[in-house]
């Protein structure tokens, strides 16, 4: 992390001066966020009201013509929330979790849009942003909650008021603000699987125009299960993050700057899955004890760094015209053991590294007036994402390794803009669009060796010739669209339709192997242009129709957003892996295929309901919140590799029919203080992994019951809670591993009784990853 320090001064301050060179005024920043929810915590538990900036300016939440969830501070607090992945359970048609065998690496899909695997080459298809800065690799993305002010998820397309573009919607996790006097907080949390957390943040400010905070975590769990080959935990936790935050206003409140770092360091053990039938070769058990695992790879050891500093400048230029800028620089490094088969042979295991940085520029002109509001903006990011790893193969070669290395270099902007007018008091018409350059140049190298490469500490000795030394370089460009048109026939009521496009570039897989490339110019042997057509793939878009009702009735006690959508989702990018043959020997392959087209369709309902106000006194309230997802996501063309149309036989990853919750909560003065209660049952359907079905590593229907009591005193000084998850110790998979043909006579089979035959290895890939089970911990919490 030694380029943190020396953070491209020149493009801050490049950023800072054509900022505030533009003029000596800024207005209160409520273009902060998109979709960002400044919640009034009574008014959100009265009324249901709650305030948003999702067009950039401040809006009731029933007022804003998009599909956006909303978590306040308090909210997240209440209710227990860990990381960034606690918040699937109550958004709808949302999927956040730790991607396959790590604990840092998000994988995340919305409305059947994401990316599972992690590697480069392939542009996440949901953004992720810390403040208003995109994450452009999903490594250390598992962004821990401390020193956070709220979490916003906007489903759809996203591109035409900020950022990146986006092809499924956006995850915004924004940090607090910094307070107006000295302030020192202090939150503890002990728990089941020994798990002690340790939060502390500090603030002051300093003279008349400054204020500087820092904040520092310590998050530590024993894990779930046991590595019994290694004899170490499994599904445990290790992480030291700390967050450091400058800001400047000027006495009139008319220019401001915010500068901000982080750093995480996750030396957790690498996370190892559990067999789902016993080993092919040695007979290695599978374990009763689903976070068990008798893997045995252990180098190098598992260890991800992660961090960046961004700066935030504003200035109002005029009554209705504000100029913005935000300039940042992150990276992240991960080492990591991957084992596949989760046994102690050396088959199909992985020494990984992940190395990946990026800088981002962004700047932004928005006017305000009385009818018309929009916002016009550039958006520049530069990154390089490198990847190495070898695939251990010794039950096929003795010391045989299939090793692989990619490096991808993006180059893009953009210029959007996106503006609201009120034709009538009750109609507004919004148009917006964004023109997207993206550039990908793309190394990949590919060969076997006897032994590990120099990278992960060995001497290896070359073994057949080399399979990819392969360079290329893709230019894609799209103007992508966006129009909705909102009636509001009274004040609590407001309809709307939308449509808007998403684009999503394409690239190379660096996982490829040439030798697996046909021969497609029909001269002998092949050539770079067979090998650029077999390792690219193309861009996707998706063109999304939407419509909504957002309501109010009895005095605001009953709230709801509606909104039905359908996307027309084309040239859909799937990565994938494969067992193949390189130098005449088993080995691994990626294989990338553009599905031609599928159609998705849903349904999804936000609601609360005031149920009692007053029941304990004035204060005390008794609220139902509810969330339903439906989605129906079907490919309607999908070309394989042989050239055959293989739809029916093909399902969408990691989207649920059905994602449901619903809340009971209750609140009420008790003593000197507030009593607050509420429990939480979720809901989701059949989940497939891949694909492909999968008789292994499908998660047939569950239900998660989570239940929080919390006590604050001392007009909020004092805070205590419990809180319970996964109450019923419900197991579920949330991802997995297969390498392995599980059929007779073409019919997938549930059982280890035969018809097994490993595509690679010997010991039959077959390995899942479990959500958490069940978790109670206490929390204490103290404000200065």
């Amino acid at each position: 992390m030694s380029r943190l320090i020396s953070v491209r001064a020149a493009l801050f301050a490049g950023a800072a001066f054509a900022v505030l060179g533009a003029a000596p005024a800024f207005a209160q920043d409520t273009a902060t966020d998109v979709a960002a929810a400044q919640t009034d915590e009574t008014a959100a538990q009265d009324n249901g009201e709650i305030v948003v900036t999702a067009r950039r300016r401040e809006e009731r939440l029933l007022d804003v013509p998009t599909a956006v969830t909303a978590f306040s501070a308090a909210t997240l607090e209440r209710n227990g929330a860990i990381d960034l992945t606690d918040i699937q359970t109550s958004t709808p048609n949302t999927t956040l979790k730790d991607a396959r065998g790590t604990n840092s690496t998000l994988a995340a899909f919305i409305r059947g849009v994401g990316q599972q695997d992690p590697v480069p080459g392939f542009e996440a298809g949901i953004g992720i942003y810390l403040d208003d800065v995109y994450l452009n690799r999903p490594q250390a993305a598992v962004l821990d909650i401390y020193d956070v002010d709220r979490i916003e998820v906007l489903r759809g397309p996203q591109g035409t008021l900020y950022g990146r573009n986006t092809i499924g919607g956006a995850v915004k996790y924004v940090t607090k603000r910094l307070e107006d006097k000295p302030t020192l907080s202090v939150k503890g949390t002990y728990g089941s699987y020994n798990q002690a957390d340790l939060i502390v943040s500090a603030s002051t400010p300093l003279g008349e125009l400054f204020k500087i905070g820092v904040s520092g975590a310590r998050l530590t769990r024993d894990g779930f299960g046991e590595n019994k080959y290694l004899g170490i935990d499994n599904y445990n936790k290790n992480v030291w993050a700390a967050r450091g935050t400058l800001e400047f206003a000027s006495p009139d409140d008319k220019m401001q700057i915010r500068i901000t770092g982080d750093y995480t360091h996750d030396k957790s053990n690498a996370r190892n899955g559990h067999r789902l039938f016993d080993g092919l070769l040695t007979g290695s058990p599978s374990l009763s004890n689903v976070y068990d695992t008798n893997a045995g790879l252990n180098s190098p050891k598992n260890d991800v760094e992660a961090g960046g500093i961004s700066m935030t400048a504003s200035a109002e230029v005029s009554d209705h015209i504000t100029l913005r800028s935000v300039s940042a620089y992150r990276e992240d490094t991960s080492y990591t053991p991957i084992d596949f088969d989760s046994t102690p042979s050396v088959d199909v295991d992985v020494p990984a590294y992940y190395k990946n940085n990026q800088t981002s520029q962004e700047f932004q002109a928005l006017y305000s007036s009385e009818k018309l509001n929009g916002i016009v903006g550039f958006y520049y990011l530069g990154a390089k994402a490198t990847t190495g790893f070898g695939v251990l193969l010794s039950t096929t070669v003795p010391g045989l390794n299939a090793y692989t290395a990619g490096d991808v270099r993006t180059e893009t902007s953009s210029i959007y803009g996106d503006f609201t007018y009120d034709v009538t008091p009750q109609i507004s018409l919004t148009v917006g669009g964004r023109y997207t350059w993206d550039q990908r140049k793309s190394h990949v190298f590919k060969a076997n060796y006897i032994g590990l490469t120099p990278d992960f500490g060995g001497t290896p000795v070359p073994f057949g010739a080399v399979a990819t030394d392969f360079n290329g370089t893709a230019n894609f460009k799209r103007f992508t669209p966006r129009a909705s048109l909102a009636f509001k026939p009274t004040e609590d009521h407001m309809l709307y339709a939308s449509y808007s496009e998403g684009f999503k570039g394409g690239g190379f897989d660096p996982r490829g192997s040439g030798t697996s490339a046909p021969d497609t110019d029909g001269q002998p042997g092949i050539g770079y242009q067979d090998i650029y057509n077999y390792l690219s793939f193309d861009p996707e878009t998706v063109k999304s129709y939407e419509i909504g009702w957002k309501g109010a009735a009895f005095d605001r006690r009953l709230t709801w957003a509606l909104d039905g959508f359908y996307s027309d989702y084309s040239n859909v990018q799937i990565p994938g892996s494969v067992g193949c043959l390189s130098g005449g020997v088993q080995s691994f392959c990626g294989i990338t295929t553009n599905a031609a087209k599928a159609d998705i369709k849903g349904v999804e309902l936000e609601t609360t309901a005031v149920l009692s106000r007053g029941f304990a006194g004035p204060g005390s309230n008794i609220n139902f919140t509810g969330t339903l997802g439906y989605i129906d996501a079907k490919y309607k063309r999908f070309i394989g590799p042989t050239g055959v149309d293989v739809s029916d036989d093909r399902v969408f990853q990691n989207t649920p029919d059905w994602t449901l919750s619903g809340t009971l909560s209750a609140a009420a003065p008790v003593g000197s203080g507030d009593l607050a209660a509420s429990t939480t049952l979720s809901y989701r359907s059949l989940t497939h992994q891949f694909e492909t079905a999968s008789p292994f590593l499908d998660q047939p229907g569950y239900a998660l019951l989570d239940a929080h009591l919390t006590y604050s005193f001392a007009d909020g000084r004092y805070s205590i809670g419990i809180h319970g998850k996964n109450l019923t110790d419900q197991h579920y998979k949330t991802s997995g591993y297969q390498y392995i043909d599980a059929t007779v006579a073409g019919v997938p089979i549930l059982t280890a009784t035969g018809g097994y035959t490993p595509t690679l290895g010997k010991e039959g890939v077959a390995t899942a990853f479990y959500g958490n089970p069940r978790q109670v911990f206490a929390t204490f919490g103290v404000k200065f």
